[in-house]
C-alpha cells in the first residue's frame, strides 16, 4: 500500500476514533468543557500528526507519543473528577 493511501486509511481511523469516542462521551460533556475542548483539540492534532510527512528526524513521531499521552491523562483527570464530584 502507498503512502498516501496509508495516511487516508489512518486519517479516517482516528477520525472514527474521535467522532466515536465523543459520541459516548455523552451528557457528561457540558460539566467539564474546557478538559473536553482540550481532548478534542488533542485528537485533532494526533490526526494531524498522524497524517503528516514522515521526514522530520523522528520529532514528528515523538510529538505523536507525547500528544497520546496528554490524551491519557485528560481523560484521566476527566474521569477523576466525574468520580469525586468536581468539576
Amino acid at each position: 500500500m502507498n503512502g498516501w493511501k496509508m495516511a487516508t486509511l489512518a486519517s479516517l481511523l482516528t477520525l472514527g476514533i474521535v467522532i466515536g469516542s465523543n459520541a459516548a462521551r455523552g451528557a457528561g460533556d457540558e460539566n467539564q468543557p474546557l478538559m473536553n475542548r482540550a481532548l478534542t483539540q488533542l485528537k485533532a492534532a494526533k490526526l494531524a500528526l498522524a497524517t503528516a510527512t514522515h521526514d522530520k528526524g523522528g520529532h514528528r513521531v515523538k510529538a505523536l507519543e507525547l500528544v497520546n499521552a496528554a490524551i491519557v491523562e485528560v481523560e484521566a483527570g476527566i474521569a477523576f473528577d466525574d468520580v469525586h464530584g468536581r468539576k
